[in-house]
């Protein structure tokens, strides 16, 4: 990290000032735009890399700001830059997905999904709300900050990733981003302190694998086992088998997960089916657990199978990296909300096994990811998130806008 930025933290820490208090009153007073944005957005949730209603609305809205921007991923993805008053500075990112989920809306709320079988059930129209109102109040005071700010408007997060393509399109680049930043609101980690902002340096999010293992053997009547080669027998085993990596071969010290989640195969109780698949997930936090787990998850599979006649065809895809957040941004950031907040403020004590692909962003620009707890009751219980009763307390919202406003105000002030 740069040496501005150390000097500029350690500055932070005892400077007081009008400025950052007048960006809290600014998100106070522009929470009523963030909900009705959030709204709208809950009204049309889309899917993956194709958003086009979506991407409809926040262009609008950028159009009414006067932003300039531009459209990456086939019109799918939204790179809007708001320059100050004062340009020498910084480029500083925001990061907001926009997709949805494959999932029937019961919340029963006013403005409830109107695309059926879609829903926003993680939170996402939040994160677009949050970033696009602080992008409204940036655009009308440019002399609060300095530099540049780019917001990064994504899709594709939950699958099949839309941050990589985004950065392959040169979404950090023209301007060159030197910071990044972004959030995640809900309850990702169970016991979450309601209102709460959580911060981690380091691994943050695991590591997100897909895997597929065809097992294949011999089918046959189920009467008769001796002439056939059983893949629901070898797959029994390899489930157990790969187990074993993470118990066995990982260090206790570390945190990786296997977990199967679907098992295909056979038509009928009496027919020992020809093949089996097994389709799963290995996180991990650090590049070399994960190397582990792919060679060996492979080797396992393959020598179970052939140790009972059969065979097994491993296919595994690296989906989202690590999501590492930089120390230094990661402090000033805290910093930030700390001041802002200071009862709010805590400590990620352990990383979550979740994935995320704004760890592809990560790897690219020194940031920081942090977490917002703010689950709403639905029927008087709260939901998590990928549920169908999903709900969250746009009350929170501001705190959100406040720490953006703020960390792009200090960034700004370092460089």
């Amino acid at each position: 990290m740069n040496t501005s930025l150390l000097i500029g933290l350690k500055c932070y820490t005892t400077s007081k000032g009008g400025i950052k208090m007048d960006n809290l009153k600014l998100a106070r007073e522009n929470e009523s735009y963030a909900v009705e944005v959030r709204r709208e957005l809950h009204k049309i949730p889309e899917l993956e890399l194709e958003l086009p209603k979506t991407v409809e609305f926040i262009t609008g809205k950028l159009k009414e700001l006067g932003v300039e921007y531009k459209l990456l991923v086939n019109g799918n993805a939204i790179v809007a830059t708001v320059e100050a008053n004062d340009t020498n500075g910084p480029c500083i990112g925001v990061r907001a997905d926009m997709d949805a989920l494959p999932i029937k809306e019961e919340t029963g709320l006013e403005f409830s999904s109107t695309h059926e079988g879609k829903m926003h059930a993680c939170g996402h129209d939040g994160h677009s709300a949050m970033a696009l109102t602080t992008l409204k109040i940036l655009a009308e005071n440019r002399d609060s900050f300095k530099g540049k700010v780019k917001f990064l408007f994504q899709p594709g997060e939950e699958i099949p990733g839309g941050a990589k393509p985004m950065i392959d399109e040169g979404a950090l680049e023209d301007p060159k981003v030197d910071y990044i930043i972004g959030l995640h609101e809900g309850g990702l980690v169970k016991g979450m302190d309601k209102g709460a902002i959580y911060f981690k340096e380091g691994s943050m999010m695991a590591s997100m694998d897909k895997f597929t293992i065809k097992v294949k053997g011999k089918g046959g009547h189920g009467a008769n086992p001796q002439d056939t080669i059983d893949p629901v027998v070898i797959s029994a085993e390899i489930i157990l088998a790969v187990q074993k990596i993470v118990s066995r071969e990982i260090a206790p010290t570390s945190s990786a997960l296997i977990s199967i989640c679907q098992i295909n195969g056979g038509s009928s109780q009496n027919i020992i089916p020809d093949e089996v698949v097994l389709v799963g997930t290995a996180r991990t936090l650090n590049e070399k657990d994960r190397d582990t787990v792919e060679s060996r998850l492979t080797a396992i599979c393959k020598g179970v199978a052939r140790t009972h006649g059969g065979d097994a065809e491993v296919d595994y895809n690296r989906m989202y990296p690590v999501l590492v957040n930089d120390p230094e941004v990661t402090k000033l950031v805290k910093g930030v909300a700390t001041e802002l907040f200071p009862e709010d403020v805590r400590e990620l004590e352990t990383a979550n096994m979740g994935g995320e692909d704004m760890a592809f962003f990560l790897q690219k620009v020194p940031g920081c990811y942090f977490f917002m707890s703010n689950l709403k009751e639905v029927d008087g219980k709260i939901y998590p998130h990928h549920n169908s009763k999903f709900d969250v307390d746009e009350s929170e919202f501001y705190k959100g806008i406040a720490i953006f406003l703020d960390t792009i105000r200090k960034l700004g002030e370092i460089k």
